[in-house]
């Protein structure tokens, strides 16, 4: 069973996500916050394994919140919440650590498929979304491309080519298929390519490769 946070500081939209979650077999909303403080101490409380989180709230927003996260113990996977899909707050929240984003207007089967997604330890790339979403960094910060080259140089080939596959938003399955290897191996690849970069997860990898020009 996957255990879910909601957090938003709009009731009407927290009953609304837990109403939709609520129906779906596996899935089971175990809290809900309204604003980044009380989630830092629902996940204490309730210990979810996904936390969906509205970007914009009083007192501590999503971003501070998945900061705070990122930096415990065993963290929840993180799907922030958001109005646009290239809102610059949810650029912030996936540096911060978050596992991906989802659009508040999205359809009820890709809420439940973001929630199965991230908690299976995968991304929200969507492949249409992802290069405007990650490209920004890049546009914004062209300075990175050096230090993000630096990062990258201390992978093998294989985990280079992996992360290259990441970025263009393919699945361990989608993956092991292109390079011709399986998903076993894709997976082994990626973890020591996730831990010899520093990074929580395929997002934070993915952004870097971008900021590095390899795609």
């Amino acid at each position: 069973m996957i255990r879910v946070l909601i957090v938003d500081d709009e009731e009407l939209v927290r009953a609304s996500l837990s109403a939709i979650l609520g129906q779906e077999q596996g899935i089971e909303v175990v809290g809900e916050a309204g604003d980044g403080g009380e989630a830092l101490r629902a996940v204490i409380r309730h210990r979810p394994d996904v936390v969906l989180m509205d970007v914009r709230m009083p007192t501590m927003d999503g971003i501070a919140a998945t900061e705070h996260l990122a930096r415990g113990p065993h963290p929840p996977r993180v799907v922030v919440l958001t109005t646009f899909d290239l809102d610059e707050y949810v650029h912030s929240a996936l540096r911060a650590g978050a596992a991906g984003y989802l659009l508040k207007d999205a359809e009820p089967d890709t809420l439940a498929s973001a929630v199965r997604t991230v908690a299976e330890g995968g991304a929200m790339l969507a492949p249409t979304v992802t290069t405007r979403l990650i490209g920004t960094f890049t546009e914004e910060n062209p300075s990175a491309r050096t230090r993000a080259r630096e990062r990258l140089s201390v992978l093998t080939e294989r985990e280079t080519a992996v992360i290259r596959e990441v970025t263009l938003g393919l699945s361990n399955a989608e993956i092991g298929r292109e390079l011709w290897m399986s998903e076993a191996t894709v997976k082994s690849h990626l973890s020591r390519a996730l831990a010899k970069l520093d990074v929580r997860n395929r997002v934070q990898a993915a952004i870097i490769a971008h900021d590095a020009g390899l795609v």
